[in-house]
Parts: C-alpha cells; structure tokens; sequence
C-alpha cells in the first residue's frame, strides 16, 4: 500500500503578487487551466496502482480552501494535517508519515510537494511503480530530474552506481548540491551524471523514520510528542504547538537524505516543473511568435520574451525584451526575466513593512465565502461580501466599527442582538458596534451583499467570536 502525503504549506514568495501566504501558488488554477495545482497533484494519483487515500499536511489558513478543493474534484483524504509553524520539509513529512501509520501499519510513503507541475502523468506512475520494488528492501527514492538546461534555481543530486538489476532506471545516490551559479550548473548538464532535486520522495514508513531516529533523534521525538498530543477539529488534525514548535527548521535533505546509505535516485523525464518563479512559470506556459507568454488584456507591440499577466485592466507595452510584468488589482510587478528568482527581496521588504498585500489579495477567502474591499478611507471600509449556499458568519461583536448591510443578490438571515431578521435585494440593516450579530446565507445561490464599515479601527483583528461552526477561535 502506497500512502501519499501531500505538502501544501508553501507561499510561493517568488510568484508575488500572484501568490500570496494566504492564497498561494498550489491553491490558484495556473496556466489557465480548470485546476488548481494541488488538485491536478492529487489527480495524479489516479493512475498509481494500490494507492490510500492521501494525508494533506497544511497550515492554518489553507485548510478550508485545501478540504474544498478535494471535495470540487471528489477526492477522499486520510487525514488533513494542520502545522501549527512552519518547520520546513522534514518535520512536514515525518507528522504525514506519523499520520499514515496511525492504524498500525507500515506503508510506503509518497511525498509529494502541491505545487509541482507535471505533464506526463503516466510516465511518473510508471517510475512510483518502479520506486516501490525497491522500498521493501530499505531504500530511500528521491525523483530526479533529467535537466534539459543549465538552471541556477534548483539543488542537484549527483547519481552513483547503478543499481543491480535496474537497468539504467535507478542509481544509489553519491552525493546532493546546493543551487549552483550559472558556470557550474552547466558543467552539471554536460557531464549527464546529475538531476535536478525534485523534493519527491518515496520509502517505508519505518525505514525513513529508522534513519530519522539515527541521524535527527530530536526531529524524531518533538514530532512523535505532537503527533500523540494532537486534537481532532472538525476534519482536521491540529499538531500540538510547542512540540512541534521545537523542531529544527530543516528539510529532509539535511536531516536523512543527505546521510543515509540508503538513498536512491530514479531519473525522471515527465515534463516536470516546480513552478517555483515567474521565468519558470513562464517557461511553461504557451507563447507566441514573438515568445511572449501572455494573461489577461494584454497589448503588445515591438516586444520579445515577456511574460505579462493582468488581471483588471488594460496593460500596454511596447519595445522591451526579457521583462515580467503582473498586475493585479492592489499591486504591480514588473521585473527582468533574469532577477525572478530575486521576487522574495521584495516579499521581504514588503514583511518588514508588515504590508497588507504579501498576505492577501484584495479578495480574501473565508469558509464560509469570500469578501473583497472596494474602497477604504479614513474611518470607512467597503466591502462586497459572497456567502455560499447554506453557508454562516460567525456569531461575533466588533468592538470599534458600526456595519451597514445591504443586499444585491440572494437572501440573507440576520441575528442583530436580540432580533431576527430575513432580507432579500435591495433591502437593509444596520449593525451598531458592540452588538453581537450573525450573517446566514439560508437559500440555494449564493447571498451577495455590500458591507460599509465605519469607525475608529477597521482592522480585521477587531472581532470576538462567541460561536462559529467552523471551529475558529
């Protein structure tokens, strides 16, 4: 039995303002596309024989999204593994491989990052079939793969021996290296002894957590601690914090793969991309005469090698090469091709300005909907609301802002203090501060309404929650 774990706790940073730490990369339907590519991941899955339903380990702002994404394409999950911090892959993997043992078993482990990209899916359900011959007797796989290009973004891992018996499809692994500069990395791609580090695994459940015990004792017991000290809620498994917490901030790269003796390398040629900057994303997508890869209203004249994506309004360019140019509705990158890579200085610079826009977009997803602000001021707010079908507010007080409702679309069921109310379009409420109240979406399309906020503080940290039924504090 092959478990999947699914890692989707990534930001993806370098594809700022696109991907945000609250809508990221793995959750947005890329490349045009109808899925998002944590779904196409988990579709994926579908050709490997003898596989269990896949633990998702995520953090606390993806969990609604991540569980509805699976119901959209009727994926059922084992677990959804909620990482109280980030701690980089290891500690990641080892809670998923804690997750997928829960029962007493000892499966093989699949690890597979959300946000990869790959076009030949039954060419990489061949290789997890060849991978899993090989983990009954202790091997450790890492997927590499085959370059097609000098690339300075990704780590390396050059390959060893080859294995009895494989034929060229498998090879014990010699050693990993860091992203190298562009010299370095093309002396890499002629000398055809490296693959790119893909960040794909494949193992027994007790092999890989031996190896941990032996060589990264502390990650071992700090995530055993809080996997035993976990609580169940709702769908979801909440990690105990400090345990966890404690984990040194290391991928399993550092931890097992580049120790163990175990390790193997199977190369990969599937039409692979991690998707991981604007050049790569680039890269992948279709392009015209002129190599332009081009979203959204977009007018071009004189102009090579760009990527330009708009999302809300006209973007012109004329006589440039070589450029990234993104715009969305509250920000605009532009960029060389040649520093994409260097998207998260900004990300950086933007979090030490503590800057809405590296967290959320202007439309912000809720489990119960979404909500976008269409205006704001000094002591206002406006906001368009979508609540879904059957869907709740919590029941909440605000403590320095008064809310004026007013429907446009849908009917909406209101709790305002001792009161209940049922409006339909073009009707109204008034919602003073202090006053505890609950927004319902009672019907079957989705409620649409217009939220005025005003105040002395509109900030989205002014609320107490008395009862939610998703579970938020």
């Amino acid at each position: 039995m092959i478990v999947p774990v699914i890692l989707s706790g990534g930001v993806g940073s370098r594809l700022w303002p696109l991907s945000r730490e609250h809508l990221p990369k793995q959750l947005m339907p890329l490349l045009g596309a109808d899925h998002t590519l944590f779904q196409k991941t988990l579709m994926r899955l579908t050709g490997i024989a003898n596989v269990a339903p896949p633990v998702i380990v995520c953090n606390e702002s993806h969990r609604f999204m991540a569980a509805a994404q699976m119901q959209e394409i009727g994926m059922r999950y084992s677990d959804i593994i909620l990482e109280p911090t980030g701690r980089n892959t290891c500690p990641a993997i080892t809670a998923g491989t804690l997750a997928a043992m829960k029962n007493g078993d000892d499966p093989d482990i699949l690890v597979l990052p959300a946000d990869h990209l790959i076009r030949e899916d039954n060419l990489f359900a061949e290789a997890v079939q060849k991978g899993s011959e090989l983990t009954s007797a202790g091997r450790i796989i890492t997927f590499g793969i085959v370059p097609d290009r000098p690339e300075t973004g990704y780590g390396y891992i050059r390959k060893g021996e080859n294995l009895p018996g494989q034929n060229g499809e498998a090879f014990a692994v010699s050693r990993f290296f860091e992203k190298p500069d562009y010299e370095q990395a093309c002396s890499y791609v002629d000398s055809k002894e490296y693959f790119w580090n893909s960040g794909m695994f494949l193992f027994r459940a007790s092999t890989f957590l031996e190896e941990l015990g032996t060589f990264s004792p502390e990650i071992l017991a700090a995530c055993r601690q809080s996997y035993q000290s976990a609580r169940r809620d709702l769908d979801f498994v909440r990690l105990e914090e400090s345990a966890f917490s404690s984990c040194p901030n290391i991928s399993i790269d550092y931890a097992v793969m580049e120790k163990t003796a175990h390790g193997v390398v199977i190369p990969l040629s599937v039409g692979w991309s991690d998707v991981g900057s604007w050049l790569s994303l680039h890269e992948v997508c279709e392009k015209d005469d002129s190599l332009n890869s081009i979203t959204g209203d977009v007018l071009l004249e004189d102009v090579h090698n760009c990527h330009i994506h708009s999302e809300h309004r006209l973007v012109a360019a004329l006589g440039i090469k070589d450029q990234i140019i993104v715009e969305t509705k509250d920000a605009v990158l532009v960029t060389s091709i040649e520093r994409s890579q260097d998207v998260k200085n900004i990300v950086t610079e933007l979090k030490k300005q503590k800057r809405e826009e590296v967290f959320s977009h202007s439309k912000n997803y809720r489990p119960w909907g979404t909500f976008e602000t269409t205006d704001i001021g000094e002591r206002f707010r406006v906001k368009r609301l979508t609540v879904n079908p059957g869907a709740s507010l919590s029941l909440q007080m605000h403590y320095h802002r008064a809310e004026h409702w007013v429907v446009v679309r849908g009917t909406a069921h209101i709790v305002k203090g001792d009161e209940e109310l049922l409006l339909s379009e073009d009707q109204s409420t008034y919602i003073p501060w202090g006053t505890r109240h609950r927004l319902e979406n009672p019907g079957k399309i989705p409620l649409e309404l217009i939220e005025v906020q005003t105040g002395s503080y509109l900030g989205e940290d002014d609320i107490s929650r008395f009862d939610d039924k998703y579970g938020r504090s």
